[in-house]
């Protein structure tokens, strides 16, 4: 039996206020100047967006489909992780609680494929699986710098899984389906030989991304919807931009391997979670919020501004980063914040909106 959706609320308000913090230490790492709420946020800063934000909402989202009330710990160990994390109480314990909920969420993904094996699900295994190694490597002491890949891993390779199993109904052969399978063990094999080898092992992930991008881009549903109108229009157009950007994080990494002097690698994070991840989550919000908290979304066109933002102060902060030029770098990174905040609230509203026609048409 799940959780009741007024029961996900909290898990849900946990995750998006680990993301509210999130941002505000990544502005403080920026440089521009915010009263201080706690120290450790912007070191925290990485750690809170996968761990806290992310890691809390995919953890949510799997455990409302798959039905189960202990699935619900995996996102609030992870939540209550990220409370002690903006804190700066017990920063062993928050790490502690972060690997709980990554094997929390593996464990989801064993009993999806104990219902019905597909190979989707089993990409999406092995990306939890990377989140876990990653966030082990975390616990006993490894850099972000060293994990940051592994948490790499787990999104692409979640995201992957997720539109490969949304795009079901166009029946891809077996044979290209192979071929996502192999851009999967590619990435990994460059995930794992980063321990060894970093520049060798982000140049293979970088090729992997590319393969991946390449292979949503020719085979997504998005491919043909980006033609019809409103949602499901939106939606496409947002999954369509990501698959752009996590190409260009996987060329990057191609030419540029490890060698992240001056800014290249505020450059290769960003495209990967702020223009590809954060595309994703645009794109999909509409559909996983209400399916999360029993609450409808309606609609809105101006869903494009936090869109269009986005993508127009990302090129501006990338841009920057790669002619080591500050200003732009810093500017963009402080639109891009404050993007991710419309986007909350224009959600905020649309849930509003939903309720009150509701109201309407009740009354």
């Amino acid at each position: 039996m799940s959780l009741k959706p007024n029961h996900r609320l909290p898990l849900m308000a946990m995750g998006m206020f680990s993301l509210l913090m999130a941002l505000f230490g990544g502005v403080q790492r920026l440089g521009w100047e915010l009263p201080t709420l706690t120290l450790v946020l912007p070191a925290n800063h990485g750690s809170l967006m996968v761990g806290a934000f992310l890691g809390t909402v995919i953890g949510l989202e799997r455990a409302v489909a798959l039905g189960r009330r202990w699935g619900f710990l995996g996102p609030l160990s992870t939540g209550l992780g990220g409370l002690l994390l903006i804190t700066g109480v017990a920063p062993s314990l928050a790490q502690l609680l972060i690997v709980i909920g990554s094997l929390m969420l593996c464990l989801l993904f064993v009993a999806f494929l104990r219902r019905q094996f597909a190979w989707f699900t089993v990409i999406m295994l092995v990306g939890a699986l990377s989140w876990l190694a990653g966030n082990l490597l975390w616990l006993t002491g490894s850099s972000i710098f060293v994990v940051v890949w592994w948490w790499m891993g787990f999104l692409l390779l979640t995201i992957a899984g997720e539109r490969m199993e949304l795009g079901r109904m166009l029946f891809i052969p077996k044979a290209r389906q192979q071929q996502m399978s192999g851009a999967v063990v590619l990435s990994m094999l460059g995930i794992a030989v980063t321990l060894f080898d970093i520049d060798t092992g982000v140049r293979i992930l970088g090729l992997g991304m590319i393969a991946i991008a390449v292979w949503l881009g020719l085979n997504d549903i998005a491919r043909r919807t980006v033609r019809q109108t409103g949602l499901t229009r939106f939606i496409a157009v947002n999954l369509l931009a990501g698959y752009l950007w996590l190409a260009c994080c996987g060329l990057l990494l191609v030419l540029f391997g490890a060698d992240f002097s001056g800014l290249r690698y505020d450059a290769v994070l960003h495209t990967f979670f702020l223009g590809f991840i954060f595309s994703m989550i645009f794109g999909h919000a509409p559909v996983i919020f209400p399916a999360v908290l029993g609450r409808g979304m309606l609609y809105r066109p101006a869903f494009y501004i936090h869109v269009v933002l986005l993508h127009v102060f990302l090129t501006v902060r990338v841009v920057g980063d790669l002619t080591i030029e500050l200003l732009p770098r810093n500017i963009g990174g402080l639109i891009n914040a404050l993007t991710l905040l419309v986007f909350v609230l224009n959600t905020v509203l649309a849930i509003r909106a939903h309720h009150v026609k509701q109201k309407a048409e009740a009354g």
